[in-house]
């Protein structure tokens, strides 16, 4: 379980830098290069993550019961999860969604997060989909008293959309039908 907590430390620490100290993360930046900042960054965020799944992967070994969903939040984490891979295809490809929604990555992390938690209640679930989505909630209300950085995207265009969610309900049906099972070990159906 220590794994997977340091893991979150390092991956939800170092993208928490602009909700804790913005000032801080401009300076490191400016003084580093932005070259040798987006690497550093990009280290410490990819150890993070192996920690993450090498950590989840060995308490999910020695699980904990915190508690035991009903069968029929499965169904309402199926329904959660329907539109989280069109709003992170949304978030490069602009369009409407995008305009209305503003962050639709957040939105998608905070709709994956509370899927997963209403329908697994073992404690590395918790962390790890708990951690996620207090996260998300933070970045977001943090966003409201920030300057917002670019996103490297698409031009805004109506096409978007319908590449959005043509494309990201294929990846989720792709993720339900194959992909879980092979990336995860587990089989969502």
């Amino acid at each position: 379980m220590t794994t997977l907590i340091v893991g979150l430390v390092l991956f939800l620490g170092v993208h928490s830098l602009s909700i804790i100290n913005e000032p801080l993360r401009n300076r490191l930046n400016a003084s580093m290069g932005e070259g040798a900042f987006k690497g550093l960054y990009s280290v410490v965020s990819l150890v993070g993550l192996v920690l993450i799944v090498w950590g989840y992967g060995a308490a999910r070994m020695d699980p904990t019961v915190i508690y035991v969903p009903p069968g029929w939040l499965k169904h309402v984490s199926f329904l959660l999860l329907v539109p989280v891979f069109p709003l992170l295809f949304a978030t490069y490809f602009p369009g409407k969604i995008k305009e209305k929604l503003g962050h639709p990555m957040l939105a998608a992390v905070k709709l994956w997060a509370l899927a997963h938690l209403l329908a697994n209640g073992m404690l590395h679930d918790i962390l790890l989909f708990g951690a996620f989505l207090a996260w998300a909630v933070a970045d977001r209300i943090s966003m409201k008293r920030r300057t917002q950085r670019a996103i490297p995207t698409l031009p805004a265009t109506k096409a978007n959309d319908i590449i959005a969610v043509i494309g990201g309900l294929a990846v989720y049906v792709i993720m339900v039908v194959w992909a879980h099972q092979w990336l995860f070990g587990v089989a969502p159906v």
